[in-house]
This record gives C-alpha cells, sequence and structure tokens, in this order.
C-alpha cells in the first residue's frame, strides 16, 4: 500500500490570485515518482490559527504533509508560528541557523532576517546542498518555502530521504471510444484491481484517440493486468495504442 501525502499551500496571495501556485504541481509528480500518492490539497491564508487547526487535520491523516510558503522575514510569514501551535509547541530561536544567517547578510542582517532563524521547538534542521537554509522537519511535517525556486531546490534534496523503493507504475491506454461508451467497463477494473488507480482524460480536438486511460499502481502486475482487462474488451477498430 502506498503512503499517503497532503499538501498545505499557505498564503494570502495564492487566494487572491495575485500569484499562480506551481508548487503544488511540482509537489504532485515528485512525489508519484517516489511512489506517494498526493491525497489532498488544502489553500490556507496567512493566519496562525488557521494554520495550526488545518495542519493538525492534515498531519494526523497522512503519512507526509509538506508545507508551502510564509517563512520569510515579513509580517505576514507566520507559518513557522501555525506549525508550532499545532504541535503545541513553542517557538525558539536556532543560534546555528541565526549565526548561518549573519554570515550571509553581514553587517546588513536585520531582526526581520534572523526571524527565519525561528522553528518549532525539537524540530529537525535538514541542510541542503543548494539552498542556503536548512528545511524544517518536525514529525511528518515538511515545511518547505513558497518561492517555486527554492521550494523544487528543497524537495529534490529530500527525495533521498523519501524515497523508500515504492515507486508507482504507470501504463497507458489510447482509444477512439468516448468516456460514457467505457465508463461502465473502467469500474469493473476499478473494482477488479482495487489497488490500481485508473483514470480516464478526454481530448476533444486530437486527431487520433478520444480518451486517454491511464493505470497506475506500486505493484507492476496489477496494473499490466488492469491495462489488459481493457485492451481485450475493447473493439480492435476502437484501440489505437498502448504506452
Amino acid at each position: 500500500m502506498s503512503r499517503t501525502a497532503a499538501a498545505l499551500i499557505i498564503g494570502n496571495e495564492i487566494l487572491s490570485g495575485k500569484i499562480v501556485d506551481t508548487n503544488t504541481t511540482f509537489l504532485a509528480r515528485g512525489l508519484f515518482e517516489l511512489g506517494i500518492e498526493l491525497r489532498r490539497v488544502v489553500v490556507c491564508p496567512d493566519e496562525i490559527d488557521t494554520i495550526s487547526e488545518e495542519l493538525s487535520q492534515l498531519r494526523q491523516t497522512h503519512d507526509l504533509v509538506f508545507t508551502s510558503g510564509g517563512v520569510g522575514p515579513t509580517h505576514d510569514d507566520v507559518t513557522i508560528e501555525g506549525v508550532a501551535a499545532s504541535f503545541e509547541r513553542p517557538v525558539v530561536r536556532s543560534e546555528g541557523v541565526a549565526k548561518m544567517i549573519r554570515e550571509y547578510h553581514g553587517d546588513k542582517t536585520t531582526e526581520a532576517h534572523l526571524r527565519m532563524a525561528n522553528m518549532p521547538e525539537g524540530a529537525e534542521m535538514i541542510r541542503s546542498s543548494n539552498a542556503p537554509w536548512p528545511t524544517v522537519v518536525i514529525e511528518n511535517v515538511f515545511v518547505l518555502p513558497g518561492v517555486p525556486e527554492i521550494f523544487e531546490l528543497k524537495f529534490n534534496d529530500l527525495r533521498k530521504r523519501l524515497d523508500d523503493g515504492q515507486e508507482f507504475h504507470s501504463q497507458a491506454v489510447f482509444t477512439l471510444s468516448g468516456e460514457g461508451e467505457i465508463a461502465s467497463l473502467l469500474e469493473q477494473i476499478a473494482e477488479s484491481f482495487p489497488g490500481v488507480m485508473v483514470g480516464s482524460y478526454v481530448k476533444w480536438k486530437a486527431k487520433d484517440y478520444r480518451t486517454k486511460v491511464t493505470f497506475d499502481g506500486n505493484d507492476p502486475d496489477a496494473v499490466a493486468k488492469a491495462a489488459d482487462m481493457l485492451v481485450d474488451e475493447l473493439a480492435p477498430d476502437l484501440f489505437v495504442r498502448r504506452e
């Protein structure tokens, strides 16, 4: 059975549409490559109580939780406080990180900069080979920045830690059938192979096919057999290709 994950995307700028959230798409693809199923994505404002409430629910119902945003030096960067509240721990300053910040900014270091050395008491700090500051991890929660470039760097640094060898295996079948014509068959396949995720995607203007059906799961044999079941039931003139 695959591990489950949730994402808590934090930021008023996301909710107002000022910034397009690309971190969720990157995270979903990265987790899929590691065989981890992203089950839920929640977007919330920069409010300590809301962050705490949402995170408390997510971390109790998923194996892993990744937060995005709210870890900078400004007044609305309150993710650390929200995470700490969720775990009922005080916020403390890491002198090690504070030293790194002072060395990085030199004489221009401000108290705002040093806020980025604050973290929930007892949190683990994972040093990054590519990003200047460590990643804060507390139990099953990974606290990541909202800036896409840094988010991606930090997630990629976590890949080895997250990889347990249980990758997803995928196959796809392309058909000239519409979704409605194969809906009952896909339901049968899903029921027959509960460990395989079956998805169908219509391409309205594609010249060579109408529906792409995907099969994803940790068991390559089950994935192959689920795809076989669709191919066997399709009329030959409706089958396009299999990948």
